[in-house]
């Protein structure tokens, strides 16, 4: 990790799109796909997530995405495993409700690595922005193709209204089953940030879909 915590936190400060990235979900061309959605200049932040366990999946995800993500200079996080991201050199790690607790979780990645949580309502977020986290993920916002829901989809208003409760020195990012469609819903409804995974990488040209997405949240 090169750039400055500073340079990074300043960077989440101002993110809109938060680019989801599980290879297995997107077949052979998943470098190529990314690296377009990167190009793009759309997208502020990269998360690395693989569904297969062990250490070899991630490696290899990391060997090509982190080159990717210093190229655009966009900070990349890896996903439930903390001493993976040190390990790795990420910029930070996220975790969730059943991973490492947050205070755990910044103990291992040190001060100045990106730690995000994941968030389910009003108060999580108030407990996240007063606890060692950085940023936040909020959902599910809609129903996933990629991952089997334990909540019922917020929707659009509902989310807003939690996400308008989020300190605005606490990025919150809108997650789960986001496309095109599903963020104009929720830029209608006041969100500006969003998280997305198969909504931008899956899309036939992921680099227009990402920057369709950003044109569409608006400014912070």
């Amino acid at each position: 990790m090169t750039v400055p915590a500073m340079d990074r936190r300043a960077q989440l400060l101002a993110a809109r799109v938060y680019l989801i990235v599980t290879p297995e979900t997107l077949g052979a061309d998943a470098e190529a796909r990314v690296a377009a959605a990167l190009a793009s200049g759309a997208v502020d932040l990269v998360q690395a997530r693989t569904k297969q366990p062990g250490r070899d999946a991630l490696d290899r995800l990391a060997a090509w995405l982190a080159p990717l993500a210093a190229a655009a200079d966009v900070p990349w996080i890896v996903d439930d495993d903390p001493a993976a991201a040190v390990r790795l050199g990420a910029d930070g790690a996220h975790v969730g409700e059943d991973d490492m607790a947050p205070a755990q979780a910044r103990a291992v990645l040190g001060p100045s690595r990106l730690l995000g949580v994941s968030t389910h309502d009003a108060d999580e977020i108030a407990r996240a922005a007063a606890g060692p986290g950085d940023h936040a993920g909020l959902g599910p916002c809609f129903a996933s193709g990629t991952k089997q829901l334990v909540r019922s989809p917020l929707g659009p208003a509902a989310a807003a209204a939690i996400l308008a409760t989020a300190p605005t020195t606490f990025p919150v990012f809108a997650i789960g089953g986001i496309d095109a469609e599903g963020a104009a819903r929720l830029a209608e409804a006041g969100v500006r940030r969003v998280a997305v995974g198969a909504g931008i990488l899956g899309a036939r040209d992921p680099g227009a879909a990402a920057a369709a997405i950003r044109r569409t949240l608006g400014p912070v």
